[in-house]
């Protein structure tokens, strides 16, 4: 079986984006991935890549966390973004990093990375975090968990930093966010320790709101228009969301996103709650919506974080992050990558050295790209109504729509096991290894001309036998049988929305 290690090849097969090559690890061949997948279909041809300057706009964002905290180095990493087809990076803005010594803020750091992602074409969405252990205790810690600032002196330390912060930034950044997971049960200590928080320890609700109304009206008086999303919560909790909310009062109004995080073993059982979730935002805010912050996969086993303890591989790290950005998008919420880089607790989509200088695209990179280059903005969700059909419930099933009257449908598709199952002990539903298939039977309404079968994970398109397609006698219905089904997204589709016209 081929590996991503594909240096050579790729080196003869980059291609030009926003006038300069790819880098070298970036493989855009047509056989970038492959897996023991067996599709007994006509093969066509492969997904091209699209770059972030190649698209308009989309649902995505992807992390480059930790910078603040020199886990990794932005240089080293930058120039794989723009392949990856995301327009979003999130960023840590790192109170401590930039002023290191009292009263004196030393922005460079920061400057660099956004000068560079403004410079090609990347929206910055800047987090506005941690404390600053400069003030001592009162300045709270700097690492995940870390308390609030507490002390009069580095509260009005923290509000300089925040004006200074966003004025620097006015036109550059509009999209912000608030501090990280203040709701997380832990405490990572600076001996690399972790400890776990009491509930008297824990941030109540009515805490973080105060917080996140402080920072968000410093960042409005400088940026009237800036976009601001609350609470960053750790959580999934529909309860939790609605203590911090009604602790707003008037000012929830400064908010144009509520951002969860909210790890599961399997994202498709995230939606029920993400649905109670929005129901209580619009109760206090109905211009506000849900945007999902953080949440990525292991490519193997760690010993503590989200989804620690249990056998990811690279195939099962690709399945879950493709099924949370797609069930993102098919629940109307804005959907966050976690991450570019090694920081990441093995959740990120490269894999580094010592040095922190990217050796190797996982194939979860490959993955998120077909993602990214198929699902932009000019895909419009079909929310009711849908013109395709199935009676298999472990099947998720989404439609989208091409611009026009008679745009082209994209179906996505994929297994996601009986949730009814679920335990997070013993039947945890996760993704798996395996590419066995199994035929499952779509009855749809509006026919497709050229239909094609995609496999997003190696972004490999197939002819869909027209023998494998009934029309209804006494109706306009067709039924398309005999469709490959498995736990990684696959798409049913025209021909040329994932191949272009003519190839």
């Amino acid at each position: 079986m081929k590996t991503l290690n594909c240096t050579l090849l790729a080196a003869c097969t980059f291609f030009c984006m926003s006038a300069q090559a790819a880098p070298a690890l970036v493989d855009t061949s047509d056989n970038r991935v492959e897996t023991p997948l067996k599709v007994p279909f006509k093969y066509l041809g492969t997904i091209r890549p699209r770059a972030a300057s190649e698209i308009k706009a989309s649902n995505w964002t992807v992390g480059c966390e930790g910078l603040d905290r020199d886990f990794d180095d932005f240089t080293k990493f930058r120039d794989y973004l723009e392949p990856l087809g995301i327009k979003t990076i999130r960023l840590q803005a790192g109170w401590a990093k930039t002023e290191k010594v009292k009263g004196q803020l030393d922005f460079t750091w920061l400057d660099e990375i956004i000068d560079y992602a403004v410079g090609h074409g990347l929206n910055v969405l800047l987090e506005t975090g941690y404390g600053n252990p400069a003030y001592g205790e009162g300045g709270g810690g700097m690492l995940l968990g870390a308390a609030f600032p507490s002390s009069p002196e580095a509260w009005a330390a923290w509000d300089h930093w925040v004006d200074e912060l966003s004025r620097r930034y006015k036109g550059k950044v509009r999209d912000w966010a608030m501090w990280n997971e203040p709701d997380v049960g832990i405490r990572y200590m600076p001996d690399g320790t972790r400890k776990n928080l009491t509930k008297d320890e824990r941030k109540k609700p009515e805490e973080i709101a105060a917080q996140n109304v402080r920072t968000a009206r410093i960042i409005k008086r400088n940026i009237p228009d800036a976009r601001i999303g609350a609470l960053s919560l750790a959580q999934n909790n529909a309860e939790f969301l609605e203590n911090c909310l009604k602790a707003m009062g008037e000012d929830v109004n400064l908010f144009t996103w509520v951002i969860y995080h909210g790890y599961i073993w399997n994202p498709d059982l995230s939606y029920a709650e993400v649905e109670k979730q929005k129901t209580v935002v619009q109760k206090y805010n109905p211009n506000c919506r849900m945007r999902q912050g953080e949440n990525g996969c292991p490519s193997g086993w760690v010993a503590s974080s989200a989804l620690a303890k249990y056998p990811w591989s690279e195939y099962s790290q690709a399945k879950w992050d493709m099924r949370r950005m797609l069930g993102d998008l098919g629940h109307d919420v804005e959907s966050s990558v976690f991450t570019m880089m090694g920081g990441g607790e093995n959740k990120s989509l490269t894999r580094r050295a010592k040095d922190k200088t990217v050796i190797d695209l996982k194939l979860a990179y490959y993955a998120v790209q077909n993602v990214a280059s198929v699902f932009d903005c000019t895909l419009k969700r079909r929310p009711k109504g849908l013109t395709i059909s199935t009676n298999d419930q472990t099947i998720a099933m989404y439609e989208y729509r091409k611009p026009g009257k008679d745009g082209a449908s994209v179906y996505v598709f994929w297994d996601h096991g009986d949730l009814s199952t679920y335990h997070a002990k013993n039947n945890r539903l996760c993704p798996t290894d395996s590419f066995e298939t199994r035929p499952a039977v779509f009855t749809l309404r509006r026919p497709l001309k050229e239909p094609v079968w995609v496999d997003l994970m190696t972004g490999k398109v197939y002819e869909f036998p027209r023998k494998n397609i009934l029309k209804f006698a006494d109706n306009d219905w067709y039924i398309y049988k005999m469709v490959p089904v498995y736990d990684s997204p696959c798409l049913l589709t025209e021909r040329s929305v994932v191949l272009g016209e003519g190839r």
